[in-house]
């Protein structure tokens, strides 16, 4: 009997060996159901979501955000949008979790609410990005004119969208390490100015003559314009948090997605309060909200807080080593605004939203006709020679930011019917491999939050009446039911009951999961020892171990 039970056992080991060779492969090759190939790591992944995609517009808009609406303003809008980006990260969490398909929340809206509402939901996200890869590429030529103006700005301009492009085109791996290692650098970066900015406020600069304090709270003050000025910065901050929920688009090119995801999505908490309000709350402490040029006014160059706060202490010279950091968070948002608008328009045109030329992958799983077509959106940086890059930048955060909010209040949406539709099949909360905080009062949360900013957004564009701001305010509010009902109209949709929703299709077999299913329970046992092994885990580590390696 014991020798049956050990040729079991030898039986079982080589199976899951075997196995753990197969998928680890597997996990290499390109997704059968895309084109794309999974080349992302776990730390890839997390550093993305901790620290990816933020630049210009988290370093130098935010200096638009605090000239419209001061320092209390730009704390309010960076702490109600991040609770919004919080809830919106917890119902993308438990989703993608368990359908870590192409498309992301687009695939999504087909499946659980009606093909026509994923067509308005990409279209939308991939507004959001475009609009964001041209503030990149505007600041970026802006800082290297001031550098030297010997080359005109559209030279510059064709320089980085070329290089951009070569990069792009070397695969998800190139493009995922460098988000990591220029993910890092912007930790740093920011750690270095929030220790300045303390040493800076309590005094301690050599020559300095006095403490400096909460000065610019009570002059010029903490609110630039009121409420006004409150409604205008939602606009800056949904713009500056967009990009948290790209972990959901970069889940297919995952090696293993149940593992990377959640980790990903427990690290956005700490972005939010590590990067956002420690960035909202530094800035207004050192930067005077009425400072000359504050990223706000018609000239071709502009100019961060932390710039402003660099030269108000004294270090004229430090102006070039911030613009130095912000031009290497630029290459970070470059970079990453190109890769999330070429997969949301390339999941799109695979499930027929989109032009179909622009589903196509070649061997290597990179799509590059659909990198081609979102990097030709970043000549809209163009509108700087003629506006001005603080105008410029102004308009475009205008255009994405509406879109922000109807594509997170739809994530929400999306969550809800997931919900209803899983206790509606007898199934139980309990078999989530991830379990949203505080469901259903989050979900419902952010579906009602990001329409009521969708609609107060551009509010202090109406008393007094200035028709071509409202137009710029609202001019994609009506996109998304136009796309909806276009779509609805041409391609007979319908809006799916949650009895025939399909729960089952998608969720992806990955390195962990897959392994459990083999062999019964010696393969489980056998799995866990091995995955410990694998990613240099000890289940008996102390919490500060555990906690350190996750940090």
């Amino acid at each position: 009997m014991a020798s049956y039970e050990e040729d079991d056992q030898k039986r079982g080991i080589a199976a899951v060996g075997a196995a753990d060779s197969h998928l680890a492969a597997d996990a290499d090759a390109i997704d059968p159901e895309t084109g794309v190939k999974r080349g992302l790591k776990t730390r890839h992944l997390s550093m993305m979501a901790l620290a990816g995609i933020i630049g210009p517009g988290l370093l130098v808009g935010s200096g638009g955000a605090l000239a419209n609406g001061g320092p209390a303003a730009l704390l309010i809008g960076f702490g109600v949008i991040g609770i919004i980006a919080f809830s919106i990260m917890q119902s993308l969490g438990e989703l993608t979790t368990l359908y870590p398909s192409g498309g992301a929340f687009t695939k999504l809206a087909d499946r659980f609410v009606d093909q026509a509402f994923g067509a308005a939901v990409g279209w939308n996200y991939f507004i959001i990005w475009v609009a964001v890869l041209a503030n990149e590429y505007n600041t970026i030529s802006a800082i290297m004119v001031f550098w030297s103006d010997k080359v005109p700005l559209w030279g510059y301009f064709l320089i980085f969208w070329f290089a951009f492009l070569a990069f792009q085109l070397l695969g998800v791996e190139a493009f995922g390490e460098a988000e990591f290692w220029l993910a890092l650098i912007k930790l740093g970066g920011l750690v270095a100015f929030f220790f300045f900015a303390i040493i800076y406020a309590s005094g301690g600069l050599v020559g300095q003559d006095a403490a400096i304090g909460f000065q610019y709270w009570h002059n010029p003050g903490a609110f630039a314009d009121g409420f006004r000025g409150v409604a205008t910065v939602f606009v800056f901050c949904s713009t500056f948090y967009a990009g948290v929920e790209s972990v959901a688009v970069a889940a297919t090119e995952t090696k293993n997605p149940s593992r990377a995801v959640p980790l990903a999505i427990r690290q956005v908490f700490w972005r939010i309060v590590f990067i956002y309000m420690g960035s909202a709350f530094f800035f207004g402490l050192v930067c005077p909200w009425n400072a000359d040029g504050l990223a706000n006014g018609a000239s071709r160059a502009l100019k961060s807080p932390m710039t402003i706060a660099i030269q108000n202490a004294g270090w004229h010279g430090g102006v070039h080593l911030i613009n130095t950091f912000i031009f290497l968070t630029c290459l970070s948002a470059v970079n990453a605004s190109i890769y999330i608008a070429s997969r949301t328009i390339l999941f799109m045109a695979q499930d027929g939203k989109a032009p179909k030329f622009l589903g196509w992958t070649d061997n290597r799983g990179v799509p590059v006709i659909a990198i081609v077509f979102s990097n030709l959106f970043g000549a809209l940086a163009m509108m700087n020679v003629s506006t001005g890059a603080g105008k410029a930048y102004g308009y475009i955060v205008n255009l994405s930011g509406v879109s922000t909010f109807l594509v997170w209040g739809a994530i929400s949406f999306i969550h809800i019917r997931f919900r209803r539709a899983w206790i509606a099949q007898g199934r139980t909360v309990d078999q989530l491999p991830f379990k949203s905080f505080a469901y259903p009062y989050n979900a419902y949360f952010g579906v009602f939050s990001n329409v009521f900013l969708a609609l107060v957004q551009g509010w202090s564009t109406l008393s007094p009446f200035n028709a071509g701001n409202f137009v710029d305010a609202y001019i994609l509010l009506p996109l998304f039911p136009i796309i909806y009902v276009v779509f609805k109209w041409w391609n007979r949709t319908r809006y799916w009951r949650l009895d025939e929703i399909d729960l089952d299709e998608g969720r992806r077999l990955d390195v962990d999961s897959a392994k459990k299913t083999l062999e019964g329970d010696i393969a489980v046992v056998i799995d866990y020892s091995a995955e410990y092994q694998r990613q240099g885990l000890n289940p008996r580590d102390s919490f500060w171990k555990r906690f350190w390696r996750n940090f």
